[in-house]
């Protein structure tokens, strides 16, 4: 599998559960919080906001990987893995789960900060080689 294809996978997969996750919180389907001690009431709104920018993000990522833009989807990417990172500190700075806030939330961010590398550095690549192509035809 080329680095681009599996890239591609990677990226999908991140923007697939992003959605899945906002929608989780958005529709009425018994959603939980992992790792805060305290769930907060179905009233408070606190599922419809952290559900609407779960799908905000999944949707621009989303976006990005149809149309193509390598590079501004990588950057999104990184941009995107920062919410994982905030939950996880949320989660210990209110003594919850510190296995629920790392392997949760501080491996998530980790594996969306990784794909946007990975995308990042194959964006690089292909700009590289489209720069050197007219002076190789030139010679």
């Amino acid at each position: 599998m080329s680095q681009k294809k599996l890239n591609t996978v990677l990226a999908a997969v991140v923007v697939l559960f992003t959605l899945y996750l906002g929608l989780s919180f958005v529709l009425p389907l018994g959603t939980s919080f992992p790792g805060l001690p305290d769930w907060p009431s179905d009233d408070s709104g606190f599922p419809v906001v952290k559900g609407s920018r779960e799908l905000a993000m999944g949707l621009a990522m989303g976006i990005l990987l149809v149309t193509g833009h390598r590079r501004a989807l990588g950057w999104v990417l990184l941009m995107v893995a920062v919410a994982p990172f905030g939950d996880m500190v949320n989660v210990l700075a209110h003594h919850g789960s510190v296995a629920a806030a790392l392997g949760i939330h501080g491996l998530t961010s980790a594996l969306i900060a990784v794909t946007g590398l990975l995308i990042l550095r194959e964006a690089g690549k292909a700009q590289e080689a489209a720069a050197s192509a007219p002076a190789a035809q030139l010679a």
